[in-house]
């Protein structure tokens, strides 16, 4: 069974090296991811955090986690 997640919002840092996403799960359950890009490479993203697993119940509990999961989050989150 492919597991579905739709994007909702993703916060880069100015640098390009790391972002965090925020998903909904066809399940209707919310989450998020923090990923890694070694830009010089150009392989892509690669997750880093292992937080997709985490289940919320909105969009806004899955940022809540994220910001008290991911320490330079907050700088980005306007």
């Amino acid at each position: 069974m492919t597991k579905t997640i739709t994007v909702l919002r993703s916060i880069e840092t100015p640098d390009g090296g790391r972002c965090v996403d925020l998903f909904r799960r066809a399940d209707n359950s919310f989450g998020f991811e923090e990923y890694r890009r070694d830009t010089e490479d150009g392989r892509g993203w690669f997750p880093i955090g292992h937080y997709s697993g985490t289940g919320h119940a909105s969009e806004a509990e899955a940022l809540a986690g994220a910001l008290s999961a991911v320490s330079w989050l907050d700088e980005f989150v306007s």
